[in-house]
């Protein structure tokens, strides 16, 4: 028996706005109080972003937090805007979609688990090569729902940017997965994305679609 029910289609299912708003709520708040932060009361980033495990500023609760979290000034003093807008872009782009073949429940379950799935990876990656990168972002969870749309829906065309032509979901997500894959090991001076934790989610993401679909080996278009 099939675990996919079928549900009226919406381009705004209730989990999908539902994290959309929360994340743009944190974002607002991190502006606010960032700029307000001082050394010794810290900024709210600091709080809500995933440390190390082995670093002093490490709480248990940024497993959950840092995925509501977003960068909110760049280097140069400006407000970091385009973080926030791909991750809730994709969000609602591809899980919408997943939500809407799935249902609510399973849908947060799925995105929670991908965003714990990206805490883990990342914090083992740190622990095991003494980093010491703190990480914010929806990024972890985006990627698991980008996986799982690309197992679904391997075949669907997708336009991306500075690509003059389609490119179906599946070579999208093998793409990303190895760009992140040789930005991680390379680990380039300067770059400061968590691309482990990208593929943590997207691995978390994919394990968990195989499970929920070993019986039922459907795909879509």
């Amino acid at each position: 028996m099939s675990d996919f029910r079928y549900y009226r289609p919406n381009n705004f299912p209730p989990i999908v706005k539902n994290l959309i708003i929360i994340n743009a709520l944190v974002w607002v708040a991190q502006l606010i109080y960032d700029k307000e932060g001082n050394v010794l009361t810290g900024t709210l980033t600091n709080y809500l972003a995933l440390y190390p495990i082995d670093s002093e500023p490490f709480k248990p609760y940024q497993i959950a937090t840092h995925m509501f979290a977003h960068a909110s000034y760049d280097p140069t003093g400006g407000v970091a805007f385009y973080h926030i807008l791909f991750n809730m872009f994709g969000l609602w782009m591809f899980g919408r979609i997943l939500e809407n073949v799935w249902g609510p429940k399973r849908f947060l379950f799925f995105y929670l688990a991908c965003g714990v799935g990206a805490a883990a990876a990342h914090l083992g990656v740190e622990y095991f090569t003494n980093g010491y990168t703190a990480a914010v972002g929806a990024s972890g969870a985006v990627m698991g729902i980008f996986a799982a749309f690309g197992y679904l829906f391997p075949n669907t065309e997708l336009y991306i940017m500075f690509i003059p032509i389609p490119v179906k979901a599946k070579w999208a997500v093998i793409g990303l997965a190895a760009i992140d894959l040789f930005s991680g090991v390379a680990n380039f001076q300067g770059d400061n994305v968590a691309h482990f934790a990208h593929l943590g989610g997207a691995l978390t993401g994919l394990i968990l679609v195989l499970i929920w679909n070993k019986t039922n080996r459907k795909r879509f278009y």
